[in-house]
């Protein structure tokens, strides 16, 4: 009984005490636990990183300060686009043509469903570029768009000089593969979906026909997103 009378004697003396290093504690270790935590930090790609068949000859071993090239193009609604619509913005780009068979379904597809996952960030916008503009023009990119359910206000599909995409294909965003075939211009547009951050650079690749991949996309966004915030 003594013991029990001393116990709670000093319970009530001690124990707040005891208490609140307890919570001293825990905050101190959960605080060492995020410090510690490896910081995630998207790459930078640069030519000499990507697979020489979807680099001009030119620019296959530049290792660094690479960015995309300034452009003008038209977009569904006739507007004339510049990168300067871009600037502090993050965006999602790839490379298809409207009757395209076999991949771009699946990549407009996929695309649709990032426009719905991102349509509340209004930093992060979607581009796609035609690699058949002479057959895309506004009237085929806006009916397209139309039955796709594109949102004007966060997805650019763009046509224009068939040589400023193929440029930009090949010596920019480092996603299409030349025909082969000598003529000039031509090209194989990749399943790629390219991250493009607020300094134009690239930030990642992702392999547009696969959910999953869309998925680590929207993640990696999340991360690039919050490297401006901190």
């Amino acid at each position: 009984m003594m013991m029990s009378a001393n116990y709670k004697k000093n319970f009530k003396r001690y124990g707040p005490i005891i208490l609140i290093m307890s919570l001293f504690s825990i905050i101190v270790i959960t605080s060492f636990y995020f410090i510690l935590q490896p910081k995630v930090i998207l790459p930078i790609y640069s030519p000499s990183m990507v697979s020489e068949e979807l680099v001009e000859e030119d620019i296959r071993y530049v290792k660094k300060y690479h960015k995309i090239n300034n452009f003008s193009l038209t977009n569904q609604n006739g507007e004339l686009i510049t990168q300067e619509f871009y600037n502090d913005k993050i965006y999602v780009a790839d490379f298809f043509f409207t009757t395209c068979p076999d991949i771009c379904p699946i990549m407009t597809e996929n695309m649709g469903y990032l426009q719905n996952e991102l349509k509340d960030q209004a930093n992060v916008l979607l581009v796609s570029f035609s690699v058949t503009p002479q057959v895309d023009t506004v009237n085929v990119l806006r009916a397209y768009a139309d039955l796709k359910g594109v949102d004007d206000s966060k997805w650019n599909l763009f046509t224009g000089n068939k040589k400023d995409i193929y440029e930009l294909a090949r010596k920019s965003f480092l996603v299409a593969k030349n025909d082969g075939n000598g003529s000039k211009y031509d090209m194989i547009h990749t399943e790629n979906f390219v991250l493009i951050d607020k300094e134009k650079r690239i930030r990642g690749f992702y392999d547009g026909t696969n959910k999953e991949e869309m998925e680590k996309l929207l993640n990696d966004v999340k991360i690039l997103d919050n490297s401006y915030k901190n």
